[in-house]
This record gives structure tokens, sequence and C-alpha cells, in this order.
């Protein structure tokens, strides 16, 4: 009696974990594929990585993202200091606005006092307006 032969697949999948690079790792990582005579490929395959996800390092170290690591500085992702950014014109503007005002209200009273429509005693708690 003949019996069918089985035909087992075997499944194998990556249980490695992931691995986590620090900024400084990464540089020397990217410094290293600059040296002669060695290559992307070379350099991945040395350090157990992708060559697209140490071309994607070297595009960032390229773009100055890796650059805080040299000065021992923190970085600070881009869209962070984008959102800095905004803040601050938006905080630019807004004293500008009050610094109008303040000028334009320092005329009021300024022309209200020649046209004796303010009393001319000084005015309390404020600081250099008279």
């Amino acid at each position: 009696m003949n019996m069918p032969s089985s035909n087992r697949v075997e499944v194998v999948t990556s249980v490695e974990r992931r691995r986590r690079w620090t900024a400084y790792e990464k540089r020397e990582i990217v410094e290293e594929t600059y040296r002669p005579g060695m290559s992307v490929s070379i350099v991945a395959r040395k350090h157990g990585i992708s060559p697209s996800q140490l071309f994607k390092w070297r595009r960032h170290m390229e773009e100055g993202a890796l650059s805080g690591v040299g000065s021992e500085d923190a970085v600070v992702p881009q869209k962070e200091v984008k959102a800095l950014e905004k803040q601050i014109r938006q905080l630019e503007r807004m004293l500008g606005k009050k610094t109008l005002e303040n000028e334009i209200l320092k005329e009021a009273v300024k022309i209200g006092r020649e046209k004796k429509l303010i009393s001319r005693q000084p005015l309390q708690g404020v600081e250099g307006f008279e």
C-alpha cells in the first residue's frame, strides 16, 4: 500500500528583536561607509542592518539630523522646531499689536491732557507715563 507523500512546508519567521541604535552609533556606522574600500552593502552586512536603512541614515546625516551628536546636544525633530517657530511668529505679532495699542493710548492721553479732557496729574500705578 502506497501512502501519498506528504509535502511538508516549513515557515521560517524572524523572531529577532528590533535593535535600537543610539545617534552616536548611527553616526559611526554612516561614517564607516565613507571610508576607502567600504560600501553601504558591506557595512550593512557587517552590522546586521538593511542597506536601505543605512542609506536613510546617510540622508539624515547629510541633512544635519545627526549633527547634534558631535556636540552632545539633544536632537530635536524638525516638526517640533517648525511648531515652535510658528508660535514665536504669533507671539511677535501679538507683541507688535500690543505695542501699537500702547503707543496709540499714550498719544490719546497726551491729546486729552492738552485739551484739558484728562487731568494733568500723573497716572497712578503706571511708571514712566506722565
